[in-house]
């Protein structure tokens, strides 16, 4: 093998140099280093991004090239199937090493042992961690299987060694003398152009390490204190806003591992801390499960499940989508979700159990939108809590624990901030009212047309209680 050969570092969900285990291995082989990004649209067992992470996508691969120019490197991009683009690249730098980042949704597991078969023989695949704090394989039961449920899972982990310290990111970058050409980025046409709904992501995020390194530290500073009563305010901001940082790996977990627990110690915010941190936790318990049932996002984990009784309701999906069910907290949160590609969390909870048991739509369909309009639509997190909100996953909330959406507008949202910020029909309508707007008259009435409810919320919950009792019938 020639030392003078490059080493190709091949980037997926993983677009930062800061805590890069793959690139510092990299960096180590003494090699000039060639990084490279393939937007593989090819069809196979992957799903590809959905609208709203394919924005997200753009701007996080202009920040991380622009990044690696800054240290003297420059990211190649290609389009087409992956397994033909670095056979490409291998046949034009003389490259016989290949470095990348494990994934772990079944798809890319596919492609990885496909690759080893379509490349071994012309260059060597190094594969690493580092977009969890814990690989799947340390973590299991005694009895050798996963966990199912969050709270034994999360103590194992915390009984095990902290996670290592970030590795810092590169101050300089080797790199090879003629590199290969690159697709433009503006050829991708990653952003929407008409009509162009994506002006409210723009407004809201800084995508790529920069505005990660910035979310955490804002975080970090202003809101950790109050985290614990606030994180299920959202008519306050009050959570890390990391989401779409961690799911695109701007940012590694273990960094905000680290610094979170640098924060308990200099600010003695312990609480606070303990509670982010088992955040981060669902996230790891999600892509544990994951990768033990790589069918998580289409298949519910309880399989008495798969014959529940649903509805097909298209009229109100629609509705549902597009914040017009006349209950005033799921309808915010659904327009926050479409002007901004970002839920709260709480909220994300409430308009998943109005879907799933009042409207008694399959969860699937949940589960499809928020990948389409989530900035964060993270292949793990996402069907693990769509699972959980509809009773059938692990861990789940139990099926006839319906949210009343009413009852938690008003805990939530108590002065209705919230609602009057998405839904500016309700601009009048006093707070007593806010969350059940039906009950106003004169010139206290909702305006522009805003809907009456779209299903009696007490019917429906016994509707949904009824269907989940006939599940648990033997059949005769």
């Amino acid at each position: 093998m020639s030392d003078t050969s490059p080493a190709i570092l091949w980037f997926r969900n993983d677009l930062r140099l800061d805590d890069h285990p793959a690139l510092a291995a990299a960096l180590k082989s003494g090699r000039p280093v060639l990084p490279v990004f393939i937007l593989d649209e090819q069809p196979g067992p992957g799903r590809p991004p959905g609208a709203a992470s394919r924005w997200w996508l753009h701007h996080s691969l202009a920040s991380l090239a622009a990044h690696i120019a800054d240290v003297g490197g420059q990211l190649i991009l290609r389009r087409g199937a992956t397994h033909t683009i670095l056979r490409q690249l291998v046949e034009q730098t003389g490259a016989e090493e290949i470095y990348f980042t494990r994934a772990y949704e079944s798809g890319d597991k596919s492609l990885e042992l496909e690759l080893q078969q379509r490349l071994g023989d012309v260059a060597t695949l190094r594969r690493y961690g580092g977009q969890l704090l814990f690989e799947p394989e340390a973590l299991l039961k005694k009895d050798g299987k996963p966990y199912r449920v969050f709270t034994p899972f999360w103590r194992a982990c915390c009984r095990l060694p902290e996670p290592p310290n970030a590795i810092p990111e590169p101050a300089s970058w080797p790199a090879i003398a003629e590199p290969p050409a690159s697709d433009a980025l503006a050829d991708w046409q990653l952003l929407p152009t008409r009509p162009d709904w994506a002006g409210g992501l723009g407004e809201a995020w800084q995508p790529g390490a920069r505005g990660a390194e910035i979310a955490l530290e804002t975080f970090l500073q202003q809101r950790i204190r109050k985290y614990k009563a606030d994180r299920d305010r959202p008519d306050l901001t009050g959570t890390s806003r990391l989401s779409p940082h961690l799911r695109w790996g701007e940012i590694s977990p273990r960094r905000v591992w680290h610094a979170a627990q640098a924060c308990a110690v200099s600010a003695g915010v312990t609480g606070g801390v303990e509670a982010f941190l088992r955040q981060l936790g669902w996230r790891e318990f999600s892509y544990h499960l994951l990768h033990q049932f790589p069918q998580l996002p289409d298949k519910p984990l309880r399989p008495e499940f798969s014959d529940f009784p649903w509805q097909e309701n298209a009229e109100g999906l629609q509705r549902w989508q597009q914040g017009l069910t006349g209950y005033p907290i799921v309808d915010a949160g659904m327009r926050e979700l479409w002007a901004t590609g970002w839920m709260h969390n709480r909220v994300r909870m409430v308009v998943g159990s109005f879907l799933v048991k009042d409207l008694l739509l399959p969860w699937q369909h949940g589960e499809r939108w928020f990948w389409d309009t989530l900035v964060d639509a993270d292949p793990a997190n996402n069907a693990a809590s769509w699972q959980w909100v509809a009773g059938c996953g692990a861990d789940a909330a139990p099926f006839f624990r319906v949210f009343n959406p009413t009852l938690q507008g008003q805990k939530f949202d108590p002065q209705g901030d919230y609602v009057r910020r998405w839904i500016p029909e309700l601009h009048n309508v006093p707070d007593p009212l806010v969350h059940k707007p039906w009950e106003a008259t004169g010139s206290d009435r909702p305006g522009a047309g805003y809907p009456a409810p779209i299903v009696e919320h007490p019917w429906a919950r016994r509707r949904a209680l009824a269907a989940f009792q006939s599940l648990k019938e033997p059949a005769a």
